[in-house]
């Protein structure tokens, strides 16, 4: 690989800045669709660092581009800020100490990713410039990865049509390259809407949609025992109907997670839960709306690119750890069960270490784990551009992803040294791909293959815009 002293020479002399930003959007934590502060954060960023900007990209109010350099390819680098609701937790503090406000916080590190990604691609921007290399690096600011399928629907609208390669990452207790490994997932809202009536005087007249409600979620628990093993269904009641049990409910909606290992499976699924739903509607009399908020596919590998980002984090090597923050992590590790720990290193692969809170090394390539799978919007761009992903230690091991505990260590500086790692492995996969058309080939001619027999269906129906205002409302 050539030039790569020079790439991360670039993001370490501008490491502080992009800290600085993680942690700003780390204390502002706005959930799907509404990171507007955040976002402004990133913009202001972006400005500072000469990009030309693109705001309001596909019509999602909260989803920015930013891209420099002239001619040669086109290299993406994706990144996150949204955060989750009811992690809210005081920063380098190992007990559950949440912070008044509204509740949310950034219990994924996605103020992290985001960071790391714009570093990257300034990184890669003064690269361009100062070796006059022919290529243009974009910084893809995504919103609502966390149940908005954001980047599904900018793949609808085409925000990366001429895009030739995507390159992104997520925290994680661990430096490797993240195996494709996701599930599609539909998010979807089943309202019903029936007749209210006093339950007591004349109960005969009214028509529960709550009673409907609670028919389909008996009927979908009795489907578990015939679906694919792999598959998984979630839910959770987003309007009960009211809170006077004398008035029959008229109204009530509960929110669907749908996933498979791949769409088509999905896809079937989802369409046995829409059939359980209409026949607790038929049960009740009561009318059935299903609206669909988002979709996302299962992540595709890409062996050249993988290759590639690894060979850049072998190179680097992992970050070394002082002691301060060795001591803040097994603090971390004292609040989890010996569970945690032990799924942590299965997962990944690699047998347990004594002593070692925070992962000091990279993990081989192809290593087989027993996956944790969940889903990503990610998945719907790796199908229609040649996509990579690393993951970098940002946390303790045996850290549970959505937890408090991720979210007090949003801020520490063993936070700060991962997500520096990271941009520089990013950083070094795409000049990587600058100066070697033939990567780029390779990539797409993977990709290509593994498309021929199944096109990419986006995964949203026509018609259905992001849920903006839904989200909104919800986070209100």
């Amino acid at each position: 690989m050539q030039n790569a002293e020079q790439i991360w020479n670039l993001v370490d002399a501008k490491r502080d800045a992009f800290a600085a930003l993680a942690d700003r959007v780390w204390g502002m934590p706005e959930t799907c669709y509404t990171e507007h502060r955040s976002v402004a954060e990133h913009i202001a960023e972006l400005n500072r660092q000469g990009f030309k900007v693109t705001e309001n990209l596909a019509d999602i109010p909260t989803a920015v581009m930013g891209e420099a350099g002239e001619g040669g390819p086109v290299i993406a680098i994706l990144g996150e800020y949204d955060a989750l609701p009811g992690l809210s937790q005081e920063a380098d503090v190992a007990e559950h100490r949440p912070i008044p406000g509204n509740g949310n916080g950034h219990g994924c590190g996605h103020n992290l990713l985001g960071s790391a990604a714009l570093l990257a691609a300034t990184a890669v921007k003064d690269w361009l410039a100062e070796t006059g290399t022919p290529g243009r690096v974009r910084y893809y600011g995504c919103p609502a990865e966390e149940g908005g399928a954001a980047k599904a629907f900018m793949v609808r609208e085409g925000a990366f049509n001429d895009v030739d390669i995507a390159i992104t990452w997520h925290p994680n207790a661990f430096n490797e390259v993240a195996p494709a490994l996701s599930l599609a997932n539909t998010r979807v809202d089943f309202l019903f809407t029936g007749r209210a009536s006093h339950a007591a005087a004349s109960p005969h007249l009214g028509r529960s949609a709550l009673d409907a409600v609670e028919l389909m979620n008996v009927g979908v628990n009795y489907m578990r025992e015939h679906m694919p093993s792999d598959a998984r269904i979630h839910y959770a009641m987003i309007d009960g109907g009211g809170i006077a049990p004398n008035v029959v409910q008229a109204k009530a909606r509960v929110r669907y997670s749908v996933r498979a290992p791949e769409l088509p499976v999905m896809l079937a699924l989802l369409e046995r839960v829409k059939n359980v739903a209409r026949g607790a509607a038929l049960m009740t009399e009561t009318q059935l709306d299903i609206q669909v908020l988002g979709a996302v596919s299962n992540l595709l590998a890409n062996p050249p690119l993988e290759q590639a980002m690894f060979e850049a984090m072998q190179r680097l090597g992992a970050p070394e750890w002082d002691e301060s923050e060795k001591a803040f992590a097994k603090k971390i590790q004292g609040t989890l069960a010996p569970e945690d720990l032990s799924t942590a290193y299965r997962r990944v692969g690699i047998g347990p270490k004594a002593d070692t809170p925070l992962h000091d090394g990279v993990v081989p390539l192809g290593t087989q784990g027993v996956p944790m799978i969940g889903s990503t919007d990610v998945g719907d761009v790796s199908w229609v551009v040649p996509t990579v992903q690393a993951h970098a230690a940002t946390y303790a091991i045996g850290t549970p992803g959505h937890s408090w505990q991720l979210t007090a260590q949003g801020k520490n500086t063993a936070a700060h040294k991962g997500m520096t790692f990271v941009a520089k492995v990013m950083a070094a996969t795409a000049i990587d791909a600058a100066q070697n058309p033939a990567l780029i080939q390779r990539a797409k001619a993977d990709l290509a293959e593994r498309t021929a027999a199944s096109p990419y269906i986006c995964p949203i129906p026509e018609g259905i815009p992001p849920p903006i205002a839904a989200m909104s409302l919800a986070s209100s």
